[in-house]
């Protein structure tokens, strides 16, 4: 009953357009995606991401970024026995490892991730737990410590088992975590590895380009899945107009040899160059806020940046909707120095908070000795009036005194 009532959500979810920034999301054949710009740290579009499903071999970024943060000499050599290779099901892909090869950790990663070697995973995981089992505790421990809540781990593989999912969205907090490692970012990115056994291995992204004769040169990084149950998966990392993106595909079709993954991450890409681009919001030298000044030279200060303010926003983004607002000192004097921060601007998109900037003084405020005076007259008129009759009824003392000396 469950699943049929999951089933109908997910047939209204395709079928009502989802708009972001204005824009319609991408057309895209996968059911479930979220493509997410790591340099601005928001998600850009999505459709069901938050719904779980089966993820296949995108599992195997967390399997792979676990055996990264518990091996301590990644380059230290294990040897592949047949008790290993024998856990391996007989549907899983595997990277071509055989008995009695002597490899390294980190060719074991590469394995893992290129070819998405299930024999690769597994003699990680027993390698380095013991079990298959103690290691996919790992895994769902640090599934948990990432927060994310909608993903359990049941295998270190991805194939379809009762208690084994993810989410569009959480594939992607996991990605933009795991490309932070600098080890992780290199794997992910390799296209053609070779082991220290000699064994060559390439990304399964090269393998669909061969058949299909796309060109997937836009396509940085990746990580490739497929099983009954989750379809065909892929997960990329590119660049777009200056921002880096990381976009995740579930459950698209394959028809004849036509992978479908593989379309929808390359219409991905052009969804996000035809679509979006940095667009100058603020320019240097464009006041934002006015703020007064006293006792000096000027009346007020205009607060600019330092530099040009640039956004990434959809092409047809609608300038009434950009909103900028000041937060800082609201009043100055000839005592605030040259380079003093004043505050912050932050530029909103239709009430959305996108851009904080530090603002400073980038002038010298002078003192004036004239608005000074001018600005405490009656005082200083006040005090010349008292200094006079003070003055005034001293002169009569001494009158006085000098009369009655003189007599």
């Amino acid at each position: 009953m469950k699943k049929l009532l999951l089933k109908f959500c997910l047939i209204l979810f395709v079928f009502v357009p989802f708009i972001v920034n204005g824009l319609e999301n991408p057309s895209l054949y996968s059911e479930y995606y979220a493509i997410y710009d790591l340099t601005d740290d928001k998600m850009l579009s999505s459709l069901n991401a938050d719904v779980e499903t089966e993820v296949a071999s995108l599992t195997k970024i967390m399997t792979v970024m676990i055996a990264i943060e518990n091996v301590e000499d990644l380059d230290e050599t294990v040897t592949i026995t047949n008790s290993i290779l024998n856990t391996v099901s007989w549907d899983a892909s595997v990277a071509g490892l055989e008995a009695g090869d002597v490899v390294t950790y980190r060719d074991l990663l590469y394995a893992a991730m290129l070819p998405s070697g299930a024999d690769a995973t597994n003699a990680l995981a027993i390698l380095i737990s013991g079990s298959i089992s103690d290691y996919v505790d790992l895994m769902n421990d640090k599934a948990e410590a990432l927060g994310l809540n909608n993903t359990h781990y049941v295998n270190v593989t991805g194939l379809d088992e009762t208690g084994h999912y993810s989410t569009a969205s959480d594939v992607i907090d996991l990605l933009k975590y795991s490309l932070q490692n600098e080890l992780f970012k290199e794997i992910f990115t390799t296209k053609n590895y070779t082991l220290t056994n000699g064994l060559e291995i390439s990304a399964s992204v090269n393998f669909y380009n061969k058949i299909m004769g796309l060109d997937t040169s836009l396509i940085l990084g990746s990580k490739t899945g497929f099983t009954d149950g989750a379809g065909y998966c892929i997960s990329i990392y590119f660049e777009s107009n200056g921002h880096e993106f990381i976009a995740v595909t579930l459950n698209a079709p394959r028809v004849l040899d036509n992978y479908y993954n593989v379309v929808d991450a390359l219409s991905v890409i052009d969804y996000v160059d035809d679509n979006y681009s940095l667009h100058t919001v603020i320019e240097s030298d464009e006041s934002v806020f006015s703020i007064p000044v006293f006792y000096s030279k000027i009346d007020s200060y205009d607060v600019v940046t330092k530099n040009d303010i640039d956004l990434f926003l959809p092409n047809d983004y609608d300038e009434d909707k950009i909103g900028v607002e000041y937060v800082g000192l609201v009043e100055l004097s000839y005592k605030n120095e040259y380079n003093e921060k004043l505050g912050v601007i932050e530029i909103y998109y239709d009430d959305e908070l996108l851009n904080t900037t530090d603002v400073y003084l980038l002038s010298e405020i002078e003192l004036s000795v004239f608005k000074i005076i001018w600005k405490y007259k009656w005082f200083i008129v006040l005090g010349i009036v008292i200094l006079y009759f003070l003055v005034k009824l001293k002169k009569k003392k001494r009158k006085k005194v000098l009369r009655t000396f003189s007599r």
